[in-house]
């Protein structure tokens, strides 16, 4: 049974905003979704309505777009790419291609008037032509549709080439855009987006807009060539001809107007379908382990298969509306013909036409309704590309990390060389983005460069968010974060995220080799730099004994690697990062006491640099501990709770104070009050409360506040 957050139960258009409940089978779900679109469409009178809308937020996305604002955008994203003189090569080598097949049909009124009969027969043909012998002319009638044909052929590939071409340079084109504005959005957002549906929207949608070069550039254009082409000849053969072949035209109109409006909806219901399926499946297989383990790997398939089943129905009900399409003119091809047959017939026997012009305008007759049919099929098909273009410009109108007031002067680029590292929270309060509850309320904090500021408290107090304003994650709803004094809201972020080095509990690796994992700190590295940091970081022995040291490959998220090993690399890349701020978050959790004493060496190399080293690499250190007693040598300690500091001071202080620190010390450990007093000798100074109630048991002159 899936979960509350089962993918297969997000709503990914306004036809699907009823969510079905957990559990029903993709029949069951199709009903639900053929009723609201019905719904919707009663309700807003044919006017599409596609808000994705996530169900743990408020946030919509605009309704789908108009195929004009459509068309619009994607020539503006077009003329990004700057290769304005490929597009008009391929339209002119696909204009000429369609000039050169308008002059096979008009053969067959020249070889059945001018060579195979008398009417008017080989004396009718110009003057200009070196003989009148049946023969030789068909000879020559042939000679000359061969070299029209090869031009077509040498003309059309060369064109094709250079538009495929384009297609591609197109796709990488917006699937690059589409991935530097996704990596820019507000964290919470990225979150919502899932690594799946990232990935999806990446592949499918991104690389289906650029396929709109062909759908809606390249064969409709061939297509309207030969149309007009063929209308001119059809005038000039016999108006009354032209004037019946014309009504289909209308009815072309008409077929695509009545349903395309309810094709492309259900497109692009189809795609969410399909993001929300490779999120899951990539979450399966994220999570293998738990999955194995409560023995739901029948479940997980189960879920998949009904998603995917329920993805097919979506597609199963466009193929009919795009096949009712092509029935429409399944059946007006064979009446046209049959019209001309009737009437060109009548013609021929009457003696106002020649059997050369019934052959020929039936066969542009034929080239009429090819056209017409062309863009028909085209207007079915090119719904998948624009319901995927509608997906993506939805992401790319999505405003970044920070947007607002960017533009608001110039940023502050900070230089790691110069800044001294003072960090200082000023009031700060926080919620996250679509809460209403406070997460830190009213913070009052001023580190020192060089300080080690540790952070204890349940779950839920609140540390962990602190430590995402300082890393600048997220903007303080009230107050300031300063750095040097500086406004963190005045600061370039990229310049500023290049001061962090961060290493948190769950070690995040990338499916490469021990080196470039290490190396991923800071561009540029050598060899030697990288075993420095891998020796400082203990790091040094366990990558010498792998089957290839540094160049092993290390899986998917460091697979291959145990807890305390992933740990020590990614401190290794953290001392290669040179960080002027660091944040370490429940880094020794959950390890062995052999590798908690390791890395707890390299964590106190990496937090306090030899004092050799230059002053500027001296780093400003925020570390969340459950542990307390890892955080003994911390210059203050902040013990949070409800959002609140509710005590600050050194380890020693807070012993003495026998406060919330004092007890869960004691409660850690199973130790009595009179136990935990045994960690430390008191220190003299007598603890006080500020004026906002906190207590601190640090003397007035102490440096960090």
């Amino acid at each position: 049974m899936p979960g509350p957050l089962d993918p297969s139960t997000r709503s990914a258009t306004s036809a699907q905003s009823a969510k079905p409940a957990p559990g029903l089978s993709s029949r069951a779900r199709f009903r639900d979704y053929l009723r609201s679109r019905n719904d919707e469409r009663l309700a807003h009178k044919r006017k599409t309505v596609t808000d994705e809308e996530d169900p743990n937020s408020k946030r919509k996305i605009k309704r789908s777009r108009s195929f004009w604002v459509l068309a619009k955008e994607f020539r503006g994203i077009l003329e990004g790419l700057h290769d304005r003189w490929r597009v008009i090569l391929c339209i002119t080598t696909v204009t000429l291609s369609a000039l050169f097949g308008l002059a096979t049909p008009a053969s067959t009124k020249i070889a059945i008037d001018y060579i195979l009969t008398d009417h008017p027969g080989p004396a009718g043909l110009p003057s200009w032509v070196p003989t009148r012998e049946p023969q030789a002319l068909l000879w020559y009638l042939g000679a000359a549709l061969m070299t029209l044909s090869l031009l077509m052929i040498v003309n059309g590939i060369y064109g094709r080439y250079h538009m495929t071409r384009l297609t591609h340079l197109l796709r990488a084109f917006i699937r690059r855009k589409v991935f530097n504005h996704a990596v820019r959005l507000p964290l919470h957002r990225v979150h919502q987006i899932k690594s799946g549906g990232a990935a999806s929207m990446l592949r499918e949608d991104a690389g289906q807009s650029a396929d709109l070069l062909f759908s809606l550039l390249y064969n409709p254009w061939r297509a309207i060539v030969q149309l007009s082409g063929t209308l001119v000849i059809l005038a000039w053969t016999d108006w009354r001809l032209l004037v019946g072949a014309t009504l289909l035209i209308p009815a072309a109109w008409f077929t695509q107007k009545a349903w395309i409006a309810r094709i492309r909806p259900v497109f692009r219901a189809a795609r969410a379908t399909r993001t929300n399926i490779d999120a899951q499946a990539t979450e399966t297989f994220g999570g293998m382990r738990i999955v194995r383990g409560f023995s739901r790997a029948r479940g997980e398939a189960f879920r998949f298969i009904r998603n995917n089943h329920f993805m097919s129905r979506q597609e199963l009900l466009a193929w009919w509306w795009s096949r009712t399409i092509e029935i429409v003119w399944m059946v007006v091809l064979p009446a046209g013909s049959v019209a001309v047959l009737v009437y060109g017939g009548g013609r021929v026997l009457n003696g106002t036409l020649t059997i050369g012009d019934v052959m020929m305008f039936s066969a542009y007759l034929i080239m009429l309704l090819g056209p017409l049919e062309a863009l028909s099929a085209s207007a079915t098909s090119i719904q998948a590309e624009l319901a995927s273009l509608d997906r993506v410009l939805d992401l790319l109108k999505e405003p970044l990390e920070f947007q607002e007031g960017a533009g608001e002067g110039s940023k502050v680029v900070v230089d790691p060389t110069t800044i001294h590292g003072r960090v200082t929270l000023a009031n700060v309060s926080f919620k996250y983005p679509g809460n209403e509850e406070w997460v830190l309320r009213h913070i009052e904090l001023d580190v020192p460069p060089g300080s080690t500021i540790a952070l204890v408290g349940p779950s839920g107090a609140g540390k962990t968010t602190l430590c995402n304003l300082v890393a600048r994650f997220y903007d303080p709803v009230e107050g300031e974060v300063r750095l040097d004094n500086v406004n963190l809201r005045d600061v370039d972020v990229d310049s500023y995220r290049r001061l962090l080095g961060i290493v948190e509990q769950d070690v995040f690796l990338f499916d490469g080799t021990v080196r470039q994992n290490i190396g991923y700190a800071k561009r540029g590295v050598s060899e030697a730099q990288i075993r420095a940091a891998a020796k400082a970081a203990n790091a040094d022995g366990f990558i010498e004994k792998l089957e290839q040291g540094y160049e092993t490959l290390i899986g998917e998220r460091g697979v291959r690697l145990s807890g305390g090993q992933k740990q020590r690399i990614a401190i290794a890349r953290a001392i290669l990062a040179e960080p002027r701020i660091l944040i370490l978050d429940e880094a020794t959790s959950n390890l062995d006491t052999e590798s908690e004493a390791l890395i707890q060496e390299s964590l106190r190399r990496l937090m306090r640099p030899d004092q050799g080293e230059a002053d500027h690499v001296k780093r400003t250190c925020f570390v969340i501990a459950h542990r307390l007693s890892t955080i003994r040598t911390a210059d203050l300690i902040l013990v949070l709770e409800g959002g609140k500091i509710v005590e600050r001071g050194t380890h020693d202080e807070l012993i003495a104070h026998h406060g919330r620190y004092h007890r869960m010390l004691a409660a850690q450990h199973a130790l009595s009050p009179e136990g935990a007093d045994r960690w430390t000798e008191p220190p003299g100074a007598k603890p006080k409360a500020d004026s906002n109630g906190v207590t601190n048991p640090r003397s007035a002159s102490s440096e960090v506040k």
